[in-house]
């Protein structure tokens, strides 16, 4: 089985199907990606470099904005990533869920 998968041409980005070790090397879409830092089993890799304000791409859609600079071989969430798909932790206004304003989420 692969470790990672991209679906679509598309895709900027890949999802790992294990977690990924920094520092291996990894054939996906047809390159060669070096992980750049561990990233969790479901997460997702960069298969080229994504400049802030870009669109992320996974199964050929956009499904965020990077909000940084985001290098080939490295983790892409929501630590760097804003997702402009509507989420279910947030409320009108972006209270979370219990009022909270995502605090302890």
């Amino acid at each position: 089985m692969n470790p990672a998968i991209a679906i679509s041409d598309q895709d900027n980005v890949a999802t790992a199907l294990e977690a990924l070790e920094q520092g291996r090397v990894l054939e996906i879409a047809g390159q060669r990606i070096t992980v750049g830092a561990a990233i969790p089993r479901g997460h997702k890799i960069a298969l080229r470099s994504i400049r802030a304000g870009e669109a992320v791409i996974k199964y050929g859609s956009p499904i965020g904005t990077a909000t940084a600079e985001i290098a080939p071989g490295m983790h892409v969430h929501t630590h760097n990533v804003e997702s402009t798909r509507g989420r279910g932790d947030r409320g009108a206004g972006g209270a979370g869920v219990h009022g909270t304003g995502g605090a302890g989420l």
